[in-house]
């Protein structure tokens, strides 16, 4: 396999520029986390985008090998298996039980399970010139679930009208690499790479639209989410004021008393 093909200096120079900006699409949760890490809390962040992430990285670094001009794809689905691992370790490090039971389980079933399934049917079941189609199928398919992923984002920043977790960053630098791949993969004539890119731009241009939309709408929703469970905590009564013993040993004690005076009144006027 060639190290970089340079009879398409197009070619060379969209595979370049995709690497580097889906280096720094690598690199854009790094704030989300460092808040994570901060507070010691995976909060309301969710972890499946980062596990499908590894996995769709590991399966185009084997696409890659079968390949006669990977080595583009190579250099930045390896950096992409690295930093994804990081970000699921610091995920895990911090989520709550049920988020990390559920997680170890996607990461397995995932990232060990179904790589080494798909690996080794396609290397002892599948002929060599049809693994780069089988494989690229694969790819395919899971490139698109990868930019549909957001959708449940998406939806939660509409409900809540709320960006705090959909940054801009990202998206931004998730549109600019579809761009720059889409016309690798064309002009490479690679299907597999550029069909998906398609899809990838347009929801990265609908969730910039979103944060332009929302992106001061954070204070007032949180003041409105915060209203109704003040009102609520102040019309629920207060179990330590009146607690039932309390109150039951009260009356036992009042009726007690009342037992006593009319007792002392019986005995005065037998005395009389």
């Amino acid at each position: 396999m060639a190290l970089f093909n340079f009879a398409n200096p197009c070619l060379l120079a969209f595979g370049i520029l995709g690497n580097f900006v889906s280096f720094l699409v690598y690199l854009a949760p790094i704030p989300t986390f460092y808040r994570i890490v901060k507070k010691k809390s995976s909060e309301g962040f969710h972890s499946i985008p980062y596990v499908i992430a590894l996995f769709s990285a590991m399966l185009m670094i084997y696409y890659a090998t079968l390949k006669t001009d990977g080595t583009l794809l190579i250099t930045i689905n390896s950096f992409g298996c690295v930093i994804e691992a990081v970000y699921i370790s610091l995920y895990l490090a911090y989520a709550p039980r049920k988020a990390l039971v559920f997680t170890l389980k996607l990461v397995v079933l995932l990232n060990f399970v179904a790589f080494w399934v798909i690996v080794v049917v396609i290397h002892f079941l599948v002929k060599p010139p049809k693994q780069v189609q089988v494989l690229g199928g694969i790819n395919l398919l899971l490139s698109l679930s990868v930019f549909i992923a957001p959708l449940s984002i998406m939806k939660k920043v509409i409900k809540t009208k709320s960006v705090e977790f959909m940054p801009f960053w990202l998206s931004f630098f998730l549109s600019l690499s579809a761009v720059m791949w889409f016309f690798y993969g064309f002009l490479s004539r690679d299907i597999y790479v550029a069909t998906p890119n398609i899809l990838g731009f347009l929801f990265g241009m609908v969730q910039m639209v979103l944060y332009a939309i929302y992106r001061n709408c954070d204070n007032k929703v949180t003041e409105e989410l915060k209203l109704p469970e003040i009102m609520k905590s102040s019309t629920e009564p207060n179990p330590e004021i009146h607690p039932k013993d309390t109150m039951l040993k009260s009356e036992a004690d009042d009726e007690k008393g009342s037992e006593n005076v009319n007792h002392k009144n019986e005995d005065a006027s037998e005395q009389v």
